[in-house]
């Protein structure tokens, strides 16, 4: 059956050229070709070098920090707000709580990112002092400021919501899934 789905076509393209060719007629002058534009804008990869591994995990580690009250981390995430101060607050006691720390953090697969030029991506490995989560990888995204790194705010919602869910439940949750891009 897929033979007639495929001798369909070239037999209609074989009668067209075939009657073209037969009518007598001059033949038509040719289309004018217009090229094709495209309307995705390429992305500037930035000039400077890609960061270390570890200016990436530090902002991490500084996040998940317990002892650090979460309104001295707000500059470790693009957009913060004092507000946000509480929720940056669950995310560490969450961690605490839960026999997660102290955190083992590995960056790998730098590169700059397809969609905020400027921005770094990377797969950070989480190993966590609790046995029963295990290791985990979690795609982030981290963008410069002002000659550091900050996690991009759609990473840090991810990764808060883990500090929310833990936080209002009595039983510790396990490590979050990585998000689908």
């Amino acid at each position: 059956m897929c033979s007639h789905h495929i001798a369909w076509p070239a037999a209609l393209a074989a009668a067209v050229l075939a009657m073209s060719g037969c009518s007598g007629q001059q033949p038509a002058e040719p289309a004018a070709v217009v090229p094709v534009t495209s309307t995705t804008v390429p992305v500037q990869v930035p000039s400077s070098a890609l960061p270390a591994p570890e200016a990436l995990t530090d902002v991490l580690y500084r996040l998940s920090d317990p002892e650090v009250p979460g309104a001295d981390k707000l500059a470790l995430i693009e957009g913060a707000k004092p507000a946000d101060a509480a929720t940056i607050d669950k995310f560490a006691t969450a961690l605490k709580d839960g026999g997660h720390l102290p955190l083992n953090l590995e960056a790998a697969g730098l590169g700059w990112s397809d969609r905020y030029p400027g921005n770094v991506t990377a797969d950070v490995t989480v190993n966590t002092a609790n046995p029963a989560t295990g290791a985990f990888s979690f795609p982030m995204e981290f963008t410069p400021n002002h000659g550091n790194w900050q996690l991009s705010q759609a990473t840090a919602k991810s990764l808060l919501a883990f500090g929310n869910a833990q936080a209002s439940s009595t039983t510790p949750a396990p490590a979050p899934a990585p998000p689908t891009p």
